[in-house]
């Protein structure tokens, strides 16, 4: 059971309301770092495949991107009241479809320093460690419970 306190949830509640303030904005940042840290990942999401630049007001890409955030925030919030990620219908079907996708380990790690990266901009200079470990244990832990549900899947 991972330890997960009160000021860890509050530090990624706060930080979350940053980000959710301007959606079209940071998801475009998050693809934007996730191309960079790894060019070849914009081929697994149909939005920016076949594309030289992360577009603009893309409504699939702001779902995803805020799905991805949403999901670590949840999970954050489940840490701090239960002490794991409960493993939901959304969780087992990201499983299903991360199968289907193709998606590795390194691709967690792509993602995750991404998700770091936006959050630091967002917040500016309220970035701390504490914030960064907030948000590093709450998207490793909901990586595990999607990695789990990938193993169940290719069972």
């Amino acid at each position: 059971m991972v330890v997960f306190t009160e000021k860890q949830v509050a530090l990624v509640k706060s930080s979350w309301e940053n980000f959710n303030s301007n959606i079209p904005q940071n998801t475009h940042r998050f693809f934007t770092f996730v191309v960079e840290i790894a060019p070849a990942a914009k081929d697994l999401f149909s939005f920016l495949r076949g594309s030289n630049e992360i577009p603009q007001n893309n409504l699939a890409l702001q779902v995803h991107g805020g799905k991805v955030f949403k999901l670590t925030y949840e999970a954050a919030i489940q840490l701090g009241e239960k002490g794991v990620v409960v493993t939901d219908t959304r969780v087992k079907n990201l499983g299903s479809i991360h199968v289907i996708k193709g998606i590795i380990d390194p691709h967690f790690e792509v993602v995750k320093e991404a998700v770091l990266k936006t959050i630091k901009e967002v917040v500016g200079d309220k970035w701390n460690e504490e914030l960064n470990t907030a948000w590093s244990i709450a998207y490793d832990e909901l990586a595990v419970a999607i990695k789990k549900e990938m193993k169940n899947t290719s069972e």
